[in-house]
């Protein structure tokens, strides 16, 4: 269809009909009236030379008329050239846009359509001569039925001068409407109309009115697909308006009602009296409701320009189309536009082409070198507007100014694309419009996640801002990481150095290193290595309004004073950080981030007293050794300071902290634990793994009860896990782990684990790892450890008795127990699987295993279960040999089908089989 506005077209009007019928009367003065109007129209009787083949004629004139009226009479239908008429009518209407108008001359629509009266009795005629199957046939049906369908005139009881007056006015209106100029060069225009026509008919069917949305940001091409979509689709409406500039006319004085007037006169073709907006309202309502109108209205930015102009659907006739171009697609979906199209940049090859020939317009051979031309399209980036502005510019010039622009262009926006692009911005909130400059000016293409934390502490409200610039075409999430057109963010970039061009100190934020700042809101340095900067001790001295500070690969000699505004410090890898200053100038500070600064020797105690402090990070800080020893910091989420290998003393924590769920102290050089450790009443987990030094345990520990996990592992000097000492003050009378599932104190130097002996402040242990320590017992109400699933003590080769286990056991590891004499009743849990290791315990074995105190005579006194066919033993010895030695089966039974096989048919444990839902292994 777009392809039509480009064809040449010879005829106004083409007049299919049966001659015999209309010929001498009606059509005469039709023909008569269009031709004094200068209306040029096909009648095939004016028309046909002498000798010529009357059908190819005929399909030719039809092909290059703008307009076919076909006269419905009462014998059309039996003439077969009528009805090939009428085929290449409805073909073109489909292929090329002919606009097509039936005209019911003493005939009714539904005689038409439905194939009754006359046409039936035509076709019948048509179906006896050419067979009911015809191909023919069936292509007249269904031609007759669409055009039968269409909206038109008829004749019946008026006054056949005035109804021929009626069609000649309302054919002038349409033949007066001249095609809109779309662009110098379309490139990739058409293409993009065919698919928003072609998708835009999947959505709806023809009766039903349609609004269709073209969302992108400025420059990108909405209006000129808009253009060409109008001249695509204005020959199948009675009515079309296009209402250009929306956003800039409606803030003018009456604007809305201004637009109402264009909008109706442009449709109605005579201007009407509109008084205010609600009455343009009513007026379009009543006029419109009943015409197939096609509607655009081209840059829209606020919802009551769509109420003013296009509130409903059911304002218009059925099978109108509204066409909507904006840069906020939240806009087109909240007034129910569901067909928005998202109008894309133009590719690398389109680019060069457009490009091209704004640049070398009349050149074949192009005098500029490659890396130039390469350079102004990377600027451009595929924006139309942006190729058309720089290579119109660029037109005619020589190297030098090419050079020159170029290297312009990378201090400074282009004037005209600028404009252009900052509207998107100027119709932004306070909040978003902080949130653009910041992405465009410190975050773009960072993580979304990490620029929500940021933002957020800076008191943004961020999700939603970024929904919002992403539904203005500001930015882009790609991967889950904000993007943003390079001339956008340099628009973005040029507002913030607009406040102050010839002052840098000025600006809100920095991003060039040559700049300095005192009324700065965020600075971010990125320095290529080797490049480096020193930050004097007085460099942040003035800037009271700081709130964002990203430093990498920075050497700092010292921290700056007077934050009072800043909420986040990152200096994550700053090798040559010493120490951390007094920051109680900063009371908002609510992140800081001191990751992997290898030379940090000290921070300063003011840091714990920030109060709004939620996050303190120093991991890897491997020579930190001086740390607050008080912190006060009661909204502290995050507290980190795993790897820190010299740091020896934890901090007291004075008042309750409710918001810290994870303490991270592996690795570090810490003696002991404070007793206000029972202060972190929300901590589930608290992890000491390796912290060689650690010696003791406060008792206090047993009032952590949301705790879940306890990891003391490599904790070599920790002798003794201390008591549930009772308290007789504690309120509710519940000391002890209560929600404690796992503890580690593998590779400790425990001699032993009294602790255990309170089994009611381990009400939910299900895993218990003891391996490697110096106990000999384990206490004897280990069994009733109900919730207890894994017992690990491999490696205590001071362990002589593993006493009974508790019911629920899944799993007994005791590899290397070297000193074990006596295991428990292994098979007094037969309702689960039981694995057992007993690898390398070598007393175990070199006095020779009782098995009656493995699997003893209670066994079969309660039976096997009865699903059970046979069972495997599986004997592993490092060294030396197996012998059997008194294996018996003692039971009655009839059959030999309940067994044990000696030796095992594998010393596999992976391949031990166990039939039945029961499985029970014993592994030595």
């Amino acid at each position: 269809m777009a392809a039509s506005s480009n064809m040449e077209r010879n005829y106004h009007v083409f007049l299919s009909f049966k001659g015999t019928d209309v010929r001498r009367g009606f059509l005469g003065h039709l023909y008569a009236a269009l031709d004094q109007r200068g209306i040029y129209t096909f009648v095939d009787s004016e028309e046909l030379r002498k000798g010529e083949e009357i059908s190819l004629m005929l399909m030719r004139a039809i092909e290059e008329s703008r307009i076919a009226i076909i006269i419905f009479s009462e014998d059309y239908a039996s003439s077969p050239w009528c009805l090939e008429e009428a085929v290449k009518i409805m073909e073109c209407r489909e292929r090329m846009g002919l606009m097509v108008v039936p005209f019911f001359y003493k005939v009714e629509p539904r005689e038409v359509r439905g194939g009754r009266e006359s046409y039936g009795r035509a076709m019948a005629k048509h179906e006896s001569k050419f067979g009911k199957d015809s191909e023919k046939v069936k292509r007249w049906k269904k031609a007759l039925s669409e055009a039968g369908s269409l909206f038109g005139w008829e004749l019946n009881a008026r006054n056949e001068a005035e109804l021929i007056q009626c069609i000649v006015k309302e054919l002038s209106i349409h033949l007066n409407r001249t095609p809109l100029h779309v662009a110098n060069y379309p490139v990739r225009i058409d293409s993009q109309v065919r698919q928003i026509i072609s998708s835009s008919k999947k959505e709806s069917d023809n009766d039903d009115v349609l609004m269709i949305g073209l969302w992108g940001p400025g420059g990108i091409g909405k209006t000129t697909i808009a253009k060409a979509l109008y001249n695509a689709m204005e020959r199948q409406f009675q009515g079309c308006s296009f209402l250009e500039q929306v956003r800039e006319k409606s803030n003018r004085s009456d604007g809305l009602v201004t637009l109402q007037k264009d909008l109706l006169s442009e449709i109605l073709v005579h201007p009407l009296t509109i008084c205010s907006v609600a009455g343009g309202i009513s007026l379009i309502q009543e006029r419109l409701c009943c015409k197939k109108v096609l509607l655009v209205l081209d840059d829209v930015d606020h919802m009551n320009q769509l109420n003013a102009l296009a509130g409903k659907g059911n304002w218009f006739g059925k099978g109108s189309r509204i066409i909507v171009t904006s840069r906020d697609k939240q806009l087109l979906t909240s007034h129910g536009i569901n067909c928005v199209y998202e109008i894309q940049t133009l590719g690398c090859h389109e680019a060069q082409y457009l490009f091209s020939l704004y640049a070398f317009p009349n050149s074949k051979s192009v005098e500029i070198r490659r890396d130039l031309i390469d350079k102004a399209l990377h600027y451009a980036d595929g924006l139309p507007l942006a190729l058309e502005v720089l290579g119109s510019f660029l037109r005619g010039r020589k190297e030098s100014a090419w050079e020159s622009t170029l290297h312009k262009l990378s201090k400074i926006p282009e004037p005209t694309i600028n404009r252009v692009l900052k509207i998107s911005f100027d119709g932004l909130e306070n909040n978003e419009r902080e949130i653009f400059l910041d992405i465009a000016c410190v975050f773009k293409g960072k993580n979304i996640e990490y620029i929500k934390e940021v933002l957020d502490s800076c008191g943004f409200h961020t999700a939603i801002g970024i929904d919002i610039l992403i539904e203005r075409s500001l930015i882009k999430n790609q991967h889950e990481t904000l993007q943003m057109h390079d001339l956008i963010q340099s628009m973005g970039q040029d507002i913030v150095n607009e406040a102050c061009r010839d002052d840098p100190r000025k600006r809100s934020r920095l991003w060039l290193l040559e700049d300095g700042v005192d009324a700065v809101e965020a600075i971010v340095l990125n320095l290529p290595p080797p490049e480096a900067i020193i930050i004097s001790p007085n460099a942040f001295t003035n800037m009271k309004k700081l709130r964002i500070l990203i430093l990498l690969e920075v050497h700092i000699s010292s921290q700056a004073q007077n934050f009072r505004k800043l909420k986040s410090i990152n200096f994550s890898e700053c090798k040559s950080l010493v120490s951390i200053h007094d920051l109680s100038s900063a009371p908002n500070m609510e992140k800081l981030i001191f990751n992997g600064c290898e030379g940090l020797v000290e921070v300063h105690p003011s840091i714990g007293d920030l109060v709004k402090l939620e996050v303190l990070s120093l991991r890897g800080c491997f020579n930190l050794r001086k740390f607050p020893n008080t912190l006060k910091t009661k909204s502290l989420q995050t507290l980190e300071l795993c790897d820190c290998s010299k740091l020896e003393k934890f901090p007291n924590i004075d008042g309750k902290m409710e918001h810290l769920e994870v303490l991270p102290l592996y690795g570090t050089a810490i003696t002991e634990l404070p007793t206000s450790i029972e202060n972190l009443v929300s901590v589930k987990r608290i992890n000491l793994s390796f912290c060689e030094n650690l010696m003791r345990l406060p008792s206090q520990i047993y009032k952590l009860k949301n705790l879940e996990g306890f990891y003391l592992e490599g904790c070599s000097n920790l002798i003794t896990f201390p008591k549930n000492m009772e308290d007789s003050i504690d309120p509710d009378g519940r000391l002890g782990f209560q929600k404690l599932v796992s503890l580690k104190l593998e590779r400790c130097n425990l001699s032993e684990v009294e602790f255990l002996e309170s089994f009611s402040s381990f009400p939910k242990l299900k895993y218990l790892q003891l391996q490697y320590n110096k106990f000999a017992a384990l206490p004897t109400c280990i069994n009733k450890y109900y919730r207890l699933e894994c017992l690990y003590v491999d490696g205590c080769e001071l362990l002589q008795e593993i006493p009974q286990l508790p019911p629920n056991i899944e799993l007994l590891s005791a590899d290397g127990c070297k000193s074990l004499q006596k295991l428990p009743d292994l098979w007094g849990q037969l309702s689960h699987t039981l694995s057992v290791s007993l690898a390398s315990c070598c007393e175990l074995f070199r006095k020779g295993v009782n098995m009656d105190d493995v699997a003893n005579v209670s066994l079969l006194e309660d039976g096997l279960p009865k699903d059970w066919s046979h069972f495997q033993v599986c004997l592993i010895a490092d060294k030396g040999s197996i012998k059997k030695r008194g294996f018996r089966l003692i039971c009655e039974q009839k059959e030999d089908d309940l067994r044990v096989v000696f030796p095992a048919p594998s010393v596999d444990i992976n391949k031990v089989k166990c039939f039945g839902k029961t499985r029970k292994k014993i592994i030595q």
